[in-house]
């Protein structure tokens, strides 16, 4: 059976006056129903350019330049602009990084909700009030009626997350992009969120693409791994395979600059050549200050290489 979502070749690149910036050079990944993927990097390597390359949000001087988006066999980037739209909120949501500048400052919530309602479902205004209060209910937000007349800085950090999560739920996608679903959340919060966001794909039988930098909230809720470094993959297997057998450097790296609780004498590795996202793909990059067989070799990246089933590195073959 095919893949839910199925990226090819996928390149990102920006055109700015100070130059070409390769944000996404290259990705290949596929997710199936029900599945959770984590894309998981450093501030900068590209995750969340890689999100909206997928919903076709990247806005100028950047533009995907190559490669294929296929979604239930469709490529997305042939869609003309309203099929996109229809796809767009609908079939894919997303959850946004900061959920007070996701939602509209001066709309009550039950308005932003309700508008997603009408858009993809044709609603009228008081079924989609009544969806909203629903969805609300869903996610675990006490007295939703009240909280349908409230604005945005009336919500709490988790209250305001959960109220994104809502509106991405609306239409009951068959993906959902959750890019840092947990950033500036207290711990407590952040379980309850991810709890929440588990419970839900398993009800709607939902595929996601967990764009995140904690690992620990990898090896929870993800069932495959991407790491990405500059634009590109360095390592994408089963969340098992990968903690239990990291093989690329940048890997290793990332895993052992993780604190050990109880270790307080112990200092943290730093990862040396770190690199953003550029105009030259090879001589000012991570992999350029690795040993053979992850370096490149005459200016030529290694490609991502099947060492075992399902376990894919970026590195020569022997």
């Amino acid at each position: 059976m095919s893949p839910l979502l199925d990226v090819r070749n996928l390149m990102t690149y920006f055109f700015t006056t100070a130059g070409l910036v390769k944000a996404v050079r290259g990705l290949e990944f596929s997710i199936d129903r029900g599945e959770t993927l984590a894309l998981v990097g450093e501030s900068g390597c590209g995750k969340s350019v890689t999100a909206l390359s997928l919903l076709r949000l990247v806005q100028p001087p950047g533009r995907v330049v190559e490669g294929e988006l296929l979604f239930q066999g469709e490529d997305l980037r042939r869609l003309p602009p309203n099929e996109m739209r229809r796809v767009r909120g609908n079939r894919i949501s997303m959850v946004f990084q900061e959920p007070m500048t996701a939602l509209n400052p001066v709309l009550t919530i039950g308005e932003q909700i309700a508008e997603v309602l009408r858009l993809h479902r044709a609603a009228s205004r008081q079924e989609a009030l009544t969806g909203a209060a629903d969805l609300l209910q869903q996610v675990g937000i006490g007295d939703p009626h009240l909280r349908l007349r409230e604005y945005p800085h009336q919500l709490s950090g988790g209250m305001r997350q959960r109220v994104v999560i809502a509106m991405a739920l609306a239409c009951a996608p068959d993906l959902l992009i959750a890019d840092e679903p947990t950033t500036a959340l207290d711990v407590t919060i952040q379980a309850q969120i991810l709890d929440l966001l588990e419970q839900l794909k398993e009800q709607q039988k939902m595929a996601t693409l967990l764009i995140t930098h904690d690992l620990g909230i990898v090896a929870e809720t993800a069932d495959k791994v991407a790491i990405m470094n500059a634009g590109l993959i360095m390592e994408y297997a089963p969340t098992a395979t990968l903690f239990s057998r990291p093989t690329h450097p940048y890997t290793q790296g990332l895993l052992a600059c993780i604190p050990r609780l109880g270790d307080k004498r112990h200092r943290l590795p730093i990862i040396t050549n770190r690199s953003q996202s550029g105009e030259t793909p090879v001589g000012q990059s991570f992999l350029d200050g690795l040993n053979p067989p992850f370096a490149p070799v005459r200016n030529k990246l290694p490609s991502l290489v099947e060492i075992e089933p399902n376990h894919f590195v970026r590195c020569w073959r022997d």
